[in-house]
């Protein structure tokens, strides 16, 4: 299975719906890939956090310093042009 593979397939994954022998292919991808891994890892973290309906509060200066990166990046793209003519 190819990181590819195993990204079409994270919704079955996730649902649990994969056949054995699939399942057996995407677990040893998942054994020798960390990046897969994480990402994996990270989904279910977030559904998890999603289903909890928490609400985790943003230091002030976290959030300050991703709104400058986000907008950093946006000025280097269309939306960040849009942006701007509309201010």
């Amino acid at each position: 299975m190819t990181c590819s593979e195993f990204l079409e397939l994270l919704d079955e994954v996730l649902d649990n719906k994969l056949d054995a022998a699939v399942r057996a292919d995407m677990e040893k991808h998942l054994y020798r890939c960390t990046n897969c891994e994480v990402v994996l890892n990270a989904t279910k973290k977030t559904i998890e956090i999603y289903r909890c309906n928490e609400v985790y509060e943003m230091p002030d200066e976290l959030r300050t310093k991703l709104h400058d990166r986000i907008m950093e990046k946006c000025k280097k793209t269309k939306i960040g042009e849009e942006a701007e003519a509309a201010e």
